[in-house]
């Protein structure tokens, strides 16, 4: 069965297949006059057009009025939007599986079928994105998964008992996702253009989206521990400004301290695997936070589609009906349990889990 994998994560929609990633998007919209834009594009006008863009429409997917803007009627309207760019721009017409983060309700959960169902391709799978981006470690007693999107940062406790490899708790962490962020380093980056520079960046609307712009640009190539220097032209002048790294640092440290708090939490032992996704650990100094000694990897690229892929059998549904596939039975990754162990003995534990 061909099939593709939609991973939802408003930080970066992703759409990939065997071969790999096909396509991504952040979840942002623009509402125009004559059309809705989503994507690269609406978050490269979303300073520029405060009042026209949206951002929260997946975090808070339902089918409450949005009054400020005629052209839609609520935000399932934006992420309908987004599911039919995605189908043309990642050229999906057949079976799909999704990948949703544990923080969807049950509530969004149906809205997002629905709304799948209204597009050329069909959901013929709906997997926790936490579980099956930590499938290869289903061996270990606990792993905590932890993920970042746009407005908030989900951490997901995963356990492994004689039958199943499972999700067994979900803590949701609002106003520290990427956006969280970017206010806040915008902030202090305009706090030291107006002290070095005498200049505003954020005084205009086009200005503020090229510091937004500079930002985002600083933060795929940063190196840690390096002075951050940005520069913003405005008419014919170009003004630079020097950021001392622990300057920044001991500003958005506190988002850390709340994140890495509820990690600890939600930490069963200390012989806990901890999984981080790429997206937190590419936040300027987040790694100081986690300790040397504790067991981390971090999930990169198109891993979680390419499990997708792999376990496809196990995720995807056997009648018409879609069910949130949050726990697996270990019988089918090819792991025994301790009862079936030859004397009923515990061995040691295995150092590599093979598939296929």
């Amino acid at each position: 069965m061909s099939v593709k994998v939609i991973e939802i994560n408003d930080s970066n929609i992703k759409v990939g297949d065997k071969a790999g990633l096909v396509f991504q998007s952040p979840g942002f919209s623009l509402v125009t006059n004559d059309k809705v834009e989503v994507g690269e594009f609406a978050e490269s006008q979303c300073r520029i057009q405060p009042t026209n863009s949206f951002s929260k429409y997946w975090y808070e997917l339902n089918l409450e009025p949005i009054s400020h803007s005629p052209k839609v009627r609520h935000h399932a309207d934006l992420a309908y939007a987004q599911l039919m760019d995605i189908a043309e721009e990642g050229d999906i017409d057949g079976d799909v599986i999704f990948s949703v983060p544990g923080s969807f309700t049950q509530q969004q959960l149906a809205i997002l079928l629905g709304l799948a169902r209204q597009t050329k391709f069909s959901p013929v799978g709906l997997v926790n994105s936490a579980l099956v981006e930590s499938i290869h470690l289903a061996h270990k007693e606990y792993v905590v998964h932890t993920d970042i999107q746009l407005h908030q940062v989900v951490v997901t406790l995963l356990a492994s008992d004689e039958t199943f490899f499972r999700v067994e708790n979900i803590i949701q962490i609002p106003g520290v996702g990427t956006q969280n962020f970017m206010n806040l380093m915008m902030q202090v980056a305009t706090d030291s253009f107006i002290s070095q520079c005498r200049f505003n960046p954020q005084y205009d609307a086009n200005t503020e989206q090229d510091l937004y712009n500079e930002i985002q640009g600083w933060l795929s190539k940063h190196e840690e521990g390096k002075t951050v220097q940005l520069g913003i032209k405005s008419g014919d002048t170009t003004y630079t400004s020097k950021l001392p790294w622990n300057n920044l640092t001991g500003v958005i440290d506190r988002y850390y301290q709340k994140i890495t708090k509820q990690i600890d939490v939600l930490k069963p032992s200390v012989t806990c695997h901890l999984l981080l996704n790429e997206r937190l650990t590419r936040l300027p100094g987040f790694l100081r936070f986690i300790s040397s000694s504790k067991d981390y990897e971090v999930i990169s690229g198109d891993q979680g589609i390419q499990a997708c892929i792999d376990y496809k059998n196990l995720i995807c549904s056997e009648d018409e009906g879609t069910i949130l596939v949050d726990k697996i039975a270990k019988s089918k990754l090819g792991i025994k349990s301790l009862n079936a162990r030859s004397g009923g003995e515990q061995s040691e534990e295995a150092s590599h889990l093979l598939f296929g």
